[in-house]
């Protein structure tokens, strides 16, 4: 990128918003990940449209980023530019029995208000480490619950800079995709409408789910949460685990003894490792089962994947 590309990025937002080479290993869940050549860290909807107005205009690649927890960044990293969406932008606010709240605003946040509210509905997603933004996207889920459940309405702004606000039957959530991920749409924030409960019922749920977690998934170890899409008739751990595969490692990637549906950073871990070991497990899991995995894994930057 030219020089004089990149200080165009610092006079539309500020300098000190504005870092070059950028480590993505600092960004991600999975503490993995070489440098982004532009991190942009804008703090409101005027700067992002013009971010992506000079983006398209000088036609370079953007991604945006939420708290970069169901993200591989490749370890050359990503030519082009990050546009972080969590720190400047999670505002959170109560409307009677609805939320709103900005992209950048952690899932856990948004439980832990709804709780405080006595608000039910929402628990499900406290332990989901995310923001809002990506969970929306990716119709997140977890314990019987996902987000097209409780969402009324999305705003988003398109690659132009418009924005268009989608109430939630115009949104075709479907397992880990909706229409935000098919158009390319940047969340910018949604409205959560929720029931009246107690509190204390409401805390109780949340502490339940939270040990649940604890018990069963690697949380002392750097991941990227569920690595594959759940297949269906199956259970990808499960897959996993009747194949052998559990605590089998290449590099610094392993495949978690605690729950097999988990690749985690066991220490030191690079990208090609982590894809490695993914391919490793897609191809013996075919084998044993004649069932192909996904990735629930989101890819950024240049991988070689055969």
């Amino acid at each position: 990128m030219k020089e004089e590309i990149r200080q165009k990025f610092c006079e539309l937002i500020g300098k000190e918003r504005v870092l070059f080479e950028e480590p993505m290993s600092r960004h991600t869940t999975f503490r993995i990940g070489g440098p982004a050549e532009v991190f942009l860290m804008p703090e409101s909807y005027g700067q992002i449209q013009k971010i992506l107005k000079l983006c398209q205009k000088e036609k370079i690649p953007f991604f945006i980023l939420g708290n970069g927890s169901n993200l591989l960044v490749s370890d050359s990293g990503y030519r082009g530019v990050i546009i972080q969406m969590d720190r400047n932008m999670g505002e959170i606010r109560l409307e009677g029995n609805e939320i709103r709240a900005c992209a950048g605003a952690l899932l856990s946040s948004i439980a832990a208000a709804a709780k405080k509210a006595s608000l039910t509905g929402f628990e499900f997603a406290g332990g989901i480490p995310g923001t809002l933004g990506g969970a929306v996207m990716m119709n997140a889920g977890a314990y019987g619950g996902e987000m097209k459940e409780v969402l009324k309405e999305v705003t988003v702004m398109d690659a132009e800079g418009d924005i268009i606000v989608l109430p939630a039957d115009k949104l075709e959530m479907g397992y880990r995709t909706s229409i935000i991920k098919t158009a390319g749409y940047l969340v910018l924030e949604a409205v959560i409408s929720l029931e009246k409960g107690r509190e204390e019922e409401i805390q109780a749920k949340m502490k339940e789910l939270a040990d649940r977690r604890v018990e069963k998934q690697p949380l002392e170890f750097p991941s990227a949460g569920s690595t594959f899409k759940r297949p269906e008739g199956y259970f990808a751990g499960k897959l996993i685990m009747d194949s052998g595969l559990g605590g089998y490692r290449i590099g610094g990637a392993q495949v978690s003894e605690k729950h097999c549906g988990f690749v985690i950073n066991a220490g030191g871990a690079t990208a090609k490792d982590v894809v490695e070991l993914m391919d490793h497990i897609i191809n013996t899991v075919k084998e044993k089962f004649g069932v192909t995995l996904e990735p629930e894994v989101r890819f950024l930057g240049d991988f070689d994947r055969r």
